[in-house]
């Protein structure tokens, strides 16, 4: 770390305090600063203390989202713990995430448990560039290989995203916000509850003009490529009988791109869009019997997508063309049994049935003549039943064992473990922890059934699940009456199987890799009006076949966060992200090479105001040491960035 980085973190951390060490707190107001005992769910599917998960896991709550102002899930997730980011380009822009060190389709992305992955995308993967942060309550990063609970995807690990639920009387929450590269923003939320029926709506609306895909830092390159975000959300439920409740969650989206045909010198192209189109659903019945002992959840989700590129011939571009149409849906039940043996035992079991089906169509057109390209529909169904307990001893000992069976239509079988022990020692405050697992990734309908080309075989019907094995073991530690949490996780991971294209065989099971390295966290409430967070990741994720570091991921990260309060009116938030040095590919010659990716550090901040109890106006500015930086080779970042916005509760 240069000298730099670490003066901006510790002048985030002792400005902050010095300015506030003179602040008179009233004997009244509630002392908030004392660290915070989330309850989180993803980690064993049911709700439990943070502090009784083994498993590595991170939480983003709503306070957290309030106050660094952001508009995307993609950007929330920018500082969170062994977690790197991808985007090509502007906001719109295919948009990623590689959680210690694992490919970007080795991670499962739920919204309220609805698994989000894309049936359709080649390798199954997820973009979360345009799921917007409208009605969502917290975020729950989940590390690790977590296929015993979740199934296929979730090699590396699981990002469950969790709607609102409304609560108390009618609220209403209105917010505007405009700023850089034409930025507008218009969102409204509704919600509240009574003794039997909860509810909470949502809509919003993005658009920005942005700045060009391709980087403009390479020759040819001036468009700015444009992106439009419609979001409407909602939560419902009722509760029919005591024991009895039912609930309903959906969201929509409909958004449109600009894009560009690549990144790098005259990858530019003025009439390139994507259209991308989503809808969720997802019911839900929750039944208790035997004076509550044992609770039955059974969910059913529906998933579709529709994705259409078209890029007509231009000026620049006279003789290419092509368009594009992919669709793709998802139907699963998932019925999960919870038996509350006795205070110290709990067991958890269930089935889930899923069938996925997708179909694409491609056409172009170049000096070579016409080309075209039909995927037609196929389909795949999974079933998968598994069982966990979980342990508590004494207040002490918290230990979590469970083990599953799939059977993917094609692929065949899969059997899945995980075992998470931790220990908890009241009297210092400290936390050892640490878990085995296994995990595996079904082969997408792409890889499955892709039509043979006139270059060879695309896709293998005879593919395998790709696997992999991981383990952490890691020390939480609080100190100072818990106003300084303390934490350290070195993991490991090998990935067998994967799934890679051979130009002579197309996919086909060859590649391996593995990942490693170490996780610290620090959290300090030093009063009721400052908070300090910081992070650092160092991996080394290598594949196991070239022995080469993989791409895009940075050896070191560095995230750290300060907010400060005063006169409980005014708000100001500083963040700071360094992600180290990483290796990309160059596709810009005729012959694609490695090439090194410099180190970057981004400075933002936000500062809000409540001019009325309900009414409060804020700024916010993004990349304030305006850095030239590149994360992936060829495609463009923002620069220095200022938005305001003005927000109101009814």
């Amino acid at each position: 770390m240069n000298k730099k980085i670490l003066s901006i973190v510790l002048a985030m951390l002792f400005f902050p305090l010095v300015f506030f060490s003179e602040e008179k707190q009233e004997n009244s107001e509630k002392d908030k600063s004392s660290l915070h005992h989330e309850i989180v769910v993803t980690a064993t599917r049911i709700e439990i203390p943070a502090r009784e998960a083994a498993s590595s896991i991170t939480v983003i709550s709503r306070e957290d989202l309030e106050m660094m102002k952001i508009t995307t899930v993609l950007e929330a997730l920018q500082e969170v713990l062994g977690v790197y980011v991808i985007q090509n380009g502007p906001v719109g822009g295919t948009g990623s995430v590689s959680i210690r060190g694992a490919n970007a389709e080795h991670t499962l992305v739920m919204l309220d448990g609805v698994e989000l992955n894309d049936p359709i995308t080649p390798s199954r993967s997820y973009d979360l560039a345009h799921l917007s942060i409208a009605n969502i309550e917290r975020i729950e990063i989940l590390r690790g290989a977590q296929s015993t609970l979740y199934g296929s995807d979730a090699l590396g690990g699981v990002i469950n995203i969790i709607t609102k639920q409304g609560r108390g009387n009618p609220q209403a929450h209105l917010l505007s916000l405009g700023g850089s590269y034409g930025t507008f923003l218009n969102s409204a939320e509704f919600g509240g509850s009574s003794d039997t029926f909860h509810y909470a709506l949502a809509a919003s609306y993005f658009r920005s003009n942005g700045f060009s895909a391709a980087s403009t830092s390479y020759e040819g390159n001036e468009e700015k490529d444009g992106y439009s975000n419609l979001t409407i959300s909602g939560k419902a439920g009722l509760r029919l009988r005591k024991n009895i409740e039912l609930d309903l969650t959906w969201r929509t989206l409909k958004t449109k791109s600009g894009i560009d045909n690549f990144g790098g010198a005259y990858g530019d192209d003025s009439n390139n869009t994507q259209l991308y189109n989503a809808f969720i659903l997802k019911g839900q019945i929750r039944h208790l019997f035997l004076q509550n002992r044992w609770e039955q959840k059974i969910n059913l989700s529906y998933l579709e997508y529709h994705r259409e590129y078209d890029n007509p011939t231009d000026a620049a571009h006279l003789f290419d063309a092509d368009r594009s149409k992919f669709e793709s849906q998802q139907w699963k039940l998932d019925w999960q049994h919870n038996l509350f043996l006795d205070e110290k035992n709990t067991l958890t079991f269930g089935l889930e049935h899923q069938q996925e089906q997708g179909q694409s169509d491609y056409y172009s057109e170049s000096i070579l003549g016409p080309y075209s390209s039909l995927f037609p529909l196929k389909k795949a169904r999974n079933t998968g039943i598994y069982v966990q307990d979980q342990i508590r001893w004494a207040d002490r000992f918290f230990a979590t064992v469970g083990v599953r069976l799939d059977h993917h239509t094609q692929s065949g079988q899969a059997v899945t473990f995980r075992v998470a022990p931790a220990y908890f020692i009241q009297q210092t405050g400290t936390k050892f922890k640490a878990s085995y697992g296994t995990g595996f990734k079904s082969p997408s309908l792409y890889q499955l059934y892709a039509p043979e080309t006139t270059w060879g075989p695309v896709g293998n019907r005879t593919l395998q699940a790709e696997r992999s094995t991981g383990w952490d073991v890691g020390i939480e530690q609080s100190l100072f009456m818990n106003k300084l949490g303390l934490g350290f996780t070195y993991f490991a991971s090998e990935y067998r199987n994967l799934i890679d294209f051979d130009y002579v065989q197309g996919y086909i099971n060859i590649s391996r890799a593995s990942s490693r390295g170490s996780e610290f966290s620090l959290q300090a409430r030093l009063n009721n009006s400052l908070h300090f967070n910081a992070s650092y990741t160092r991996i080394e994720a290598k594949d196991k076949v070239t022995n080469q570091y993989l791409l895009r991921r940075p050896k070191h990260k560095l995230a750290a966060r300060a907010n400060c309060d005063f006169s409980r009116k005014a708000h100001l938030t500083l963040s700071l992200i360094h992600m180290g040095k990483s290796e990309d590919m160059d596709w810009s010659g005729w012959i694609s090479r490695r090439v090194a990716m410099p180190s970057y550090t981004l400075l933002n901040a936000s500062f809000a105001y409540d001019m009325l109890h309900k009414v409060q106006i804020f700024l916010k500015s993004e990349n304030l040491l305006d850095e030239e930086y590149e994360a992936v080779k060829g495609y463009g970042t923002a620069g220095f960035s200022l938005y305001g916005g003005l927000k109101v509760i009814f």
